[in-house]
């Protein structure tokens, strides 16, 4: 054990992780030059296409130093915001992390937030600087922010470039001097957390762990303490670029485990695992329950495929432990579920995936966060109301209250004016503002959840260059005046366009939306009426006027009462159909809401 280090790499989103990734596997020879590409660990289309990770990623590396051979355990992890739950899981693996700091952009909210995860494990922490080939690189500035912000020396910060392959060298040689070996008894009874699992089609669950104590060989039957269940192992081994099985996986490695599992729910990220015959007493503390920031609902195109989409949101769960549903139906939509993710990037990944992974084509409501509602009936009783449609009757309501979150913004100097009138029309509250370097001002506000849910963060990136980075914690629930917005097509309710608002945003947010459906809906043969309201009040209004058929074609001359009396059918006929004719929604008007510019 005195051999192997356990190290993750956590960064500010596009601060040079992956590629940094590669060239430590490639420096290793842990991958051949065949299989090579850039961003090697980041296996998904998607995550190529943006240019980000979604999935941390564990690899182990073989590296000789000083004539001794040592096994390092790499995890590679996002850096958005909407991910730090993948985060939080890695560093539950590691006894120590890379903390990566981009030598053009300096340190970053995110870079303070992943900081402050690792010193809860009370990991190691080798900070190192990375891009110091490039033109617009700060050395001596970063180096002070990052002297700071630790509390370490100046020579112990590594200057490398992922891309030029600089300090490869020694950031491996930190690895091994600085980060502890693992603790832990290869003889005393297994104890294993699991921090990570993956559906395959052919072989079920493949769970992905970390022995921290004991010995897991091949053909042992093992139990996960939380579900309860025991199964025999087919398969141990360790992670490289694929998986290498091994007879036994000992105390402080990363492994996998295959035991023919195909249910989604028999395995739980942050269990324990054992083995039967000599079980552990004692569970590992796994990782806290995720809190979901924003809640949509997911519903099938074709209510047909309810039980399909099921199954595939199970799958998809065990990949990505951040993700909760439950089943809600819906008056417009039929049978689908009540999603809660960690933000709208992370609402955008899950529903592509369903799309490129599991072929589901799927409507996405309204995204919106949970409220706490007390009725006039029982004052000291709270519903919580995640969606429109649980809302009491307003005339029972005695009042609301939002969630409140904490936000840090770091940006340049020259765009606190640009900030604050963001924030501050965004119901925001100033707490504090100062300078962490003469360059870097980090601004703290208190905000509404609800006004960050939609569009906050693509705002913030144009109204600062791209300057200004974002990072928030919830606080607490406050008392709010917000109401139910609904969305009338002929006076007809259209619940999955239903939203939850601020009443003093309403009318305006009303009339956009009326005027964006008014381009999107298809015309009919009868008037459609598109209304926005809040209970009886009517806030805006947009016609979508008649496609007029000629019945008079046809009469060529003649007496005008005719035509009159043709006019006169058509009239009936449009009144009729009117009452009995329904307006089709297409899928384009559900996902314009979530882009309308305000």
């Amino acid at each position: 054990m005195q051999h192997i280090r356990n190290f993750c790499i956590i960064a500010h989103i596009d601060h040079g992780k992956s590629t940094l990734a590669d060239r430590l596997l490639e420096f290793t020879h842990t991958i051949s030059e065949r299989d090579m590409q850039a961003q090697v660990l980041d296996d998904m289309d998607l995550e190529r296409e943006k240019g980000i990770t979604i999935k941390s990623h564990a690899i182990q590396m073989d590296y000789t130093y000083k004539g001794q051979k040592y096994a390092l355990n790499l995890i590679d992890t996002p850096g958005h915001v909407d991910f730090s739950y993948e985060v939080s899981r890695a560093l539950a693996a590691c006894e120590g992390a890379l903390l990566l700091v981009d030598a053009t952009q300096g340190i970053q909210a995110q870079t303070i937030s992943n900081l402050y995860l690792a010193l809860d494990n009370d990991l190691e922490i080798v900070p190192v600087i990375n891009k110091i080939d490039m033109d617009g690189a700060m050395i001596p500035e970063v180096t002070d922010q990052m002297v700071d912000l630790i509390g370490c020396k100046p020579e112990d910060i590594i200057l490398a470039s992922g891309k030029a392959g600089i300090g490869i060298e020694e950031i491996m040689a930190a690895i091994i001097e600085r980060i502890p070996a693992p603790k832990g008894n290869t003889e005393a009874p297994l104890q294993a957390l699991i921090f990570d699992s993956v559906f395959n089609s052919f072989r079920g669950i493949i769970a992905y762990y970390r022995i921290f104590n004991g010995t897991l060989k091949k053909g042992d039957r093992v139990k996960f303490i939380h579900t309860d269940n025991e199964y025999y192992a087919d398969e141990v081994g360790i992670l490289k670029l694929g998986l290498a099985p091994k007879n036994e996986v000992k105390a402080g490695d990363v492994g996998y485990i295959i035991t023919g599992i195909k249910t989604a729910k028999d395995v739980k990220v942050g269990d324990t695992l054992t083995v039967v015959n000599n079980p552990s007493p004692d569970v590992i503390h796994g990782f806290e329950e995720v809190k979901p920031m924003v809640f949509a609902g997911i519903f099938p195109v074709n209510t047909d495929d309810f039980e399909e989409l099921r199954d595939c949101m199970d799958k998809l769960q065990l990949n990505d432990a951040s993700l909760t549903f439950e089943p809600e139906t819906s008056q417009a939509l039929g049978f689908g579920f009540r999603c809660g993710f960690l933000g709208l990037l992370h609402m955008e990944i899950i529903q592509e995936r369903l799309e490129r992974e599991f072929n589901q084509m799927v409507i996405t409501t309204v995204p919106n966060v949970s409220f706490h509602a007390y009725t006039t009936r029982d004052k000291d009783k709270m519903l919580i109301v995640n969606n429109p449609s649980e809302m009491p009757d307003p005339t029972f309501i005695d009042r609301i209250e939002e969630p409140f979150i904490r936000a840090q913004v770091i940006s340049l100097p020259e765009y606190i004016g640009n900030i604050m009138s963001l924030c501050l029309g965004k119901r925001g509250i100033l707490i504090n503002q100062h300078y962490l370097t003469p360059t870097r001002v980090e601004l703290i506000f208190e905000m509404p959840l609800t006004e960050i849910v939609f569009d906050f963060y693509d705002k913030l990136k144009s109204s600062t260059r791209g300057y200004a980075s974002f990072d928030y914690h919830p606080i607490d629930y406050r008392e709010s005046d917000i109401v139910k917005m609904d969305i009338l097509l002929n006076t007809e309710q259209v619940d999955a366009l239903s939203a939850l608002i601020h009443r003093s945003r309403a009318q305006d947010f009303g009339r956009k939306l009326c005027a964006k459906l008014k381009e999107l809906l298809p015309r009919q043969q009868f008037l459609i009426a598109i209304q926005a309201a809040i209970g009886s009040k009517i806030l805006a209004r947009e016609n979508i006027s008649a496609m007029r058929k000629d019945v008079t074609a046809k009469c060529y001359g003649g007496d005008i009462s005719r035509k009159r009396k043709l006019l006169e059918k058509q009239k009936e006929g449009k009144k009729r159909m009117r009452q009995i004719g329904s307006v089709e929604i297409p899928q384009e008007a559900f996902l314009a809401v979530l882009k309308l510019d305000e």
